[in-house]
């Protein structure tokens, strides 16, 4: 057992039994600076706001047990080259450039709940959950710190068809979720037509996800809030690294230009063009069986396929201190899917067919941020964003010599002033502005016969937004209660929707939170067509018009209960959850509504539960989510309520992950309950070209099964040199799972079974070198 560990019980044994609440090393040894301004922390009640790779390195001797904490201050001072800044009684800034009187502080969310499920992943005050990828260690089935993966581990988190593009939060669409990277909206989120995050995770410092009870600063998103943001810090120090999985190659770097300035990059692009793997393959399977392009195969014989599949992507971040109390900070971001598909074949009927077939999906974002620190207490940030998303498909039908165009364009230009003031050491008043023009084209073009459309649809938002955060000074009682105020030009209304949350630890390891909110938004998925751009992405985004798209609105409330004591960790969260104003289009129906539009409401009321124990390095967690998710629409089901396209009753998910050394595992049981589906009538009317069907969503597709497993093995190359190597396999027992089903009529006009399947055995492998 090493001194160190010697030294933590000590510590642990005189904050019990004397109130000491910093250790005293053995005489001549060093402890890291972090343990020791942890106990300066727990005896003085202060909080120390850093960052942690400033203090990454340092370690000190013991501290005198009866200095005060003036003399601890001075005693840290003289032994670092940091400097220690009282802003109150309680907090306090630590900086490593002593150079002015002036510190740019951020009044941190506390977090409440550390380690929540893996060491990285942490829980605020405030109800959000934190995703810290540096200090991330592995999930199963992930060899990669991919965040649109991880945040699915989350209990009420889930994707239906497993992919990134279609996360779901509580029973809400993808289309609810407000995706901001770096301060840009995001309108697509996943490469390979969503089974991969578009995000670079190697550059991502920082993920932010509220489920409930979000800030006021955001808006136009329903369901949730996922922020991703890079590192904001001057590190001067350079850092690089390069990898490859089975499906990409990638790299990084950051570059210290001055010692004012740096510069982030990251790049990754597939070699899927250049040659195939099976891990290339299981995907191929999963995103191109059951799409329009593949459609013929069943009724035809295949003579030539001519394929071309390939992803990119590019991040830069400029980072500039302009002085001690002044930043500026550019990003831009760059994202790209492109697919060739040209065959030949020959039909039941013995007639040569042959079409040429293209796909491409591309986003651009670009965002300048500029924050002020007056004094003290007054911060000021003024942020301009532009995010723009492009699909495009094209179907040359040689043979019959058509060509079939279809364009969904979205652009969105926004800017945002932020003030933030710190009345007291435990009160702060945060208030701001938001303005937004979101833009969205529709284009689709066919040439025989000659049929053209055109529709671009424009929205421009107001919002005024202000909360209240006030913290007791033991932490045990925290409260932060804001309102945002958004109108919206093209259909004149204006919404005032006030959000609340609520936190109290009681009985020292008990903690109570309540979370409530409205929220609003005036874009939407929809789909015209289920083959429209090939049943591949075959959602298109949409703006509210005030008529057969209104402006969705929701309301959201939560109870929850939590206990964290000797690294054991219970919660219950139950909450209710309503969404109206929905389209039919926009629910993806393949019933009798498919070709159907009227405009109706979800609700659904759940319970997420979730038991967490961590050893000294191993952990293990098990939650559970139950939900009731039913639809309601004007004239759908005679406006009688049924079951949502969405409502997964029971989803559970067992995770084990251990970690010693350079060597870590992870192994996850995933099950849930199957989608709805609607089955056809025993019988049918032989005169109608329609499929006549039993009622709506009444039947349930089996449930869901899979097993994940992954390992990581940390090495050093060479000196500053470290090498990663990581495997993984995805449906370990190529478990076959059917994750949605519907029916269509053959070519004889028979009605055939639909059943789209998950993905099958899918194993990766991983190399990364840092420097």
């Amino acid at each position: 057992m090493s001194k160190l560990f010697h030294c933590v019980v000590f510590y642990l044994f005189l904050i019990t039994f004397s109130n000491l609440s910093y250790c005293q090393s053995e005489k001549g040894e060093q402890l890291p600076l972090a343990t020791i301004l942890q106990g300066i922390e727990e005896k003085f009640k202060v909080k120390f706001s850093y960052e942690p790779k400033s203090i990454e390195g340092i370690t000190l001797p013991q501290l005198n047990p009866n200095y005060t904490l003036r003399q601890v201050l001075r005693e840290l001072r003289l032994s670092t080259d940091l400097e220690f800044k009282i802003l109150s009684d309680r907090f306090i800034a630590i900086s490593k450039n002593p150079t002015s009187n002036n510190f740019i502080v951020q009044r941190l969310e506390e977090v409440v709940i550390k380690n929540y499920l893996t060491k990285g992943i942490a829980k605020t005050n405030n109800g959000a959950i934190t995703v810290d990828t540096k200090a991330f260690k592995i999930l199963p089935g992930l060899i990669e710190p991919d965040v649109l993966q991880i945040i699915q581990k989350l209990p009420g988190v889930v994707s239906v068809d497993e992919r990134i593009s279609n996360i779901n939060v509580r029973g809400g669409t993808n289309d609810q979720n407000l995706i901001l990277y770096e301060g840009i909206r995001m309108y697509q989120s996943g490469h390979f037509f969503g089974l991969i995050s578009a995000f670079n995770p190697y550059l991502t410092n920082e993920v932010n996800i509220s489920k409930n009870g979000t800030s006021a600063r955001f808006g136009n998103g329903v369901s949730s809030i996922i922020s991703i943001n890079n590192s904001d810090n001057l590190d001067n120090q350079f850092e690089a690294g390069i990898g490859s999985n089975l499906i990409s190659a990638d790299g990084f770097a950051k570059i210290p230009l001055s010692q004012k300035t740096e510069l982030q990059l990251s790049a990754r692009r597939s070699f899927t063009d250049v040659f195939a793997t099976l891990t290339y393959d299981s995907y191929f399977d999963r995103i191109f069986r059951d799409s329009e392009l593949n459609a013929s195969n069943n009724t035809s014989t295949q003579l030539s396929l001519d394929e071309r599949f390939v992803f990119h992507d590019f991040n830069l971040k400029f980072l500039y201190d302009i002085s001690d109390t002044a930043k500026l900070r550019i990003n831009f971001l760059n994202i790209y899917n492109g697919l060739d598909y040209n065959q030949v074949y020959t039909t039941s009927q013995n007639s040569f067919q042959e079409s040429e077939s293209d796909l491409f999906q591309n986003s651009f974002g670009a965002s300048i941020n500029y924050s002020k620190l007056w004094d003290n207490s007054l911060e000021t940030s003024v942020t301009a964003y532009f995010s723009n998303y492009d699909i495009e498909a094209s179907n040359n039908d040689i043979t019959n010599n058509q060509i079939l165009v279809q364009e969904n364009k979205v652009e969105d230009l926004g800017i945002r002033i932020d003030f933030s003031k710190t009345v007291s050491e435990n009160l702060a008043i945060k208030s701001g502005y938001q303005f937004n023009e979101v833009g969205v084209t529709n284009f689709e073009d066919v040439s025989n016969p000659i049929f053209s459309s055109l529709i671009k649809e424009v929205v421009r938002t107001h919002a005024l937004f202000g909360e209240v955060e006030w913290n007791s000074l033991s932490k045990n009682s925290s409260i932060r209660f804001g309102a945002r105020m958004s109108y919206f030009d093209k259909v004149s209304e204006v919404l005032m929707e006030p959000r609340i949350t609520f936190n109290q630890k009681f009985l020292d390891n008990f903690r109570l939170e309540f979370l409530a909110e409205l929220k609003s938004q005036s874009i939407t998925q929809i789909i015209d067509l289920q083959q429209d751009f090939f049943g591949i992405e075959k959602r298109r985004w949409q703006l509210a018009n005030g008529t057969d798209v209104p402006i969705i609105k929701s309301q959201q409330a939560s109870l929850g209960l939590s206990y964290d004591k000797n690294d054991l960790l219970i919660s219950a969260e139950g909450y209710y959850k309503f969404v109206d104003n929905i389209t039919a289009k926009s629910q993806g129906f393949q019933n009798q509504f498919q070709f159907v539009n009227d405009i109706g409401s979800y609700a659904i009321k759940g319970v997420d539960f979730l038991i967490n124990k961590r050893f000294d390095d191993f952990s293990t967690w098990l939650s559970y989510s139950y939900s009731k998710n039913d639809y309601t629409f004007r004239n759908l089901n005679d406006g009688s309520p049924f079951p949502n396209t969405l409502d997964l009753t029971h989803t559970a998910n067992a995770s084990f992950t251990y970690n010693i050394d350079n060597f870590k595992i992870g192994l996850g049981i995933n099950w849930h309950s199957g989608r709805p589906y609607t089955e056809p009538s025993e019988t049918q009317d032989d005169t109608n070209s329609t499929i006549e069907y039993k009622t709506p969503n009444s039947s349930r597709i089996s449930n869901y099964f899979r097993t994940d497993v992954s390992a990581i093995y940390n090495f050093n190359f060479k000196n500053n040199i470290k090498a990663e190597i990581g495997a993984s396999i995805w449906n370990l027992f190529d478990q076959t799972n059917i994750i949605n089903r519907f029916y269509t009529f053959d070519s004889d006009n028979t009605i055939v079974q639909i059943d789209n399947r998950s993905l099958k055995f899918t194993p990766n492998l991983s190399l990364r070198i840092r420097f």
